[in-house]
C-alpha cells in the first residue's frame, strides 16, 4: 500500500520559514517524480513544485521561484520542500504527490493528506 505522508505546517508569520517533509512508503521511491501542490480556501489546487526521481531537475511555479527549494533524499524516502520568505497568500493545505512517469504539474498517481501552512501578515 502506497502511503505519502506530509509533515512540517504550521502557524508562522510573514517573512518566516518552514521546511516540509513527505515520507513515502509502499513504493520504490527511487523511481518516482515526486510535487508538491497546494490548495487554498476557495480555489484550485496549484502546482508548486516537483523533482525528478534522481533528483536531476526540478521545476518550481513562477509564485515561489526564489524562495521555494525542493530537494529529496532517495535513502531516507523523503521530499522536503523549503520555504523562505514566507507571505500570506502563501497560506493552503500542501499536499506531496508521486508519479512514475509524468512530470511536473501532471504528477498525480499518488497523493498524501497534506499539511497546513498558515502564514500570518
Amino acid at each position: 500500500q502506497v502511503q505519502l505522508v506530509e509533515s512540517g505546517g504550521g502557524l508562522v508569520q510573514a517573512g518566516d520559514s518552514l521546511r516540509l517533509s513527505c515520507a513515502a512508503s509502499g513504493l520504490t521511491f527511487g523511481t518516482y517524480n515526486i510535487a508538491w501542490f497546494r490548495q487554498a480556501p476557495g480555489k484550485d489546487r496549484e502546482f508548486v513544485a516537483a523533482i525528478k526521481w534522481n533528483g536531476g531537475r526540478t521545476a518550481n511555479a513562477d509564485s515561489v521561484k526564489g524562495r521555494f527549494t525542493i530537494s529529496r533524499d532517495n535513502a531516507k524516502k523523503t521530499v522536503y520542500l523549503q520555504m523562505n520568505s514566507l507571505k500570506p497568500e502563501d497560506t493552503a493545505v500542501y499536499y506531496c504527490a508521486a508519479d512514475q512517469w509524468k512530470w511536473g504539474s501532471q504528477i498525480g498517481d499518488y497523493w498524501g493528506q497534506g499539511t497546513q501552512v498558515t502564514v500570518s501578515s
